[in-house]
């Protein structure tokens, strides 16, 4: 029997002596959280609102009073409106090692947390942990990577204010793909990271809110008109795992294409969603247009959550 096989076993295993009372002690670390065994039922209604479109095919974020947008190469800053105030064309200026790729962001405390990278034909390095000043958009200080996690792509960072935590996911697979990073919010000290149970294909993005993570995943085949999705996960305190169940199916977009960042507007209670339509992406980069596009449009979805 195989080691992934015997995992199975004795999962299993542990799940029959429950069910029959029987007592017997476990780690913090072997056991399931209480809470992963009530995920199954989505946590939130989403009742979707509208569209816009924005500059900046990577991510969204909000603090409430202004809405930010990344692209590959862009910072932009929207009014609650989405009346464009100001963009950053020029976002890599100030770093040390060669970047070229800004995923999806989030903010807390008037900045803006950015995961950057050098990416190419969907290969990173130089992996950044960013900061940025949310009023100007320019780079403030970075954070150094661990190498040594086995991250080999950012394509989002999200900030859990409640555990002083920021959060990277990557968007390559394999075992890179398996896991969430977490570096403390205090002083970017690398804390270690959480392997993903039944995780999902070509993550994109990630979010903390009320206590637990979401995920967007580019998981749809746009060739087939498939939907992409969003996953969530509540990881336990100092638990080497969670389980990742799927929240919501995206079948009420415009087109389907590719699917991005997201975020959480807790002053309207909103979900915002990017999702990029019209290019053909191969290993992360466009390559092409589907028929009647020229050029790919990127549009920030919201959706009233329940």
């Amino acid at each position: 029997m195989n080691c992934r096989f015997a995992k199975i076993a004795s999962l299993a295993l542990s799940a029959a002596f429950i069910a029959c009372s029987c007592s017997a002690p476990q780690s913090n670390n072997s056991s399931r959280p209480e809470d992963n065994r009530t995920l199954m039922s989505p946590a939130n209604s989403y009742e979707l609102k509208g569209s816009v479109e924005v500059k900046g095919r990577q991510g969204v974020c909000t603090d409430g009073k202004y809405y930010y947008v990344s692209g590959s190469t862009t910072l932009t800053k929207y009014d609650k409106e989405w009346n464009m105030i100001s963009t950053n064309d020029e976002p890599f200026e100030g770093y040390e090692i060669e970047v070229n790729h800004i995923g999806d962001i989030d903010i807390f405390d008037n900045e803006l947390y950015i995961g950057a990278e050098y990416f190419m034909d969907g290969v990173g390095k130089n992996i950044q942990i960013a900061v940025y000043d949310a009023d100007t958009l320019k780079l403030k200080r970075t954070f150094p990577f661990d190498a040594g996690s086995g991250q080999l792509e950012c394509a989002g960072i999200a900030v859990d204010p409640d555990n002083r935590i920021v959060w990277m996911c990557s968007w390559v697979g394999e075992n890179s793909g398996r896991y969430l990073y977490k570096y403390s919010l205090d002083n970017g000290e690398y804390l270690g990271k959480i392997h993903m149970q039944m995780p999902p294909q070509w993550i994109q993005g990630v979010a903390y809110y009320d206590g637990q993570l979401y995920l967007t995943a580019d998981d749809g085949e746009a060739d087939y008109g498939e939907p992409d999705h969003l996953y969530r996960m509540k990881p336990g305190k100092d638990q080497t795992y969670a389980t990742v169940v799927l929240e919501r199916t995206f079948d009420d977009v415009t087109m389907q294409g590719e699917i991005e960042g997201l975020a959480f507007d807790k002053t309207g209670g909103e979900m915002l969603l990017l999702y990029n339509r019209g290019a053909r992406i191969i290993l992360g980069m466009p390559s092409g247009f589907y028929p009647g596009y020229d050029h790919e449009i990127s549009e920030v979805f919201t959706y009233k959550m329940k």
